[in-house]
């Protein structure tokens, strides 16, 4: 599991937002249940590397853009 800062909570809300997606319909194109997608988007539930890459795919980018920049600029 890795461990995401809050800032990318926040990034992944508003990449649904702009992508005028709510968390169903995410959580349809992930084929997870919606409280779980949720709970995720809120820093509820710990988020894989495996599930970093399931949406970062729904938005066509790379699981680091979205989730793990931060960490990377912090090893530099």
């Amino acid at each position: 599991m890795y461990k995401m800062k809050k800032t990318r909570y926040i990034t992944l809300t508003k990449l649904r937002k702009q992508n005028h997606l709510s968390m169903v319909d995410i959580a349809n194109q992930l084929d997870i249940s919606t409280a779980y997608y949720c709970q995720l988007e809120t820093k509820k539930k710990r988020l894989s590397y495996e599930m970093a890459i399931r949406i970062a795919n729904v938005f066509h980018l790379m699981p680091d853009d979205i989730f793990f920049d931060d960490e990377k600029e912090s090893l530099k």
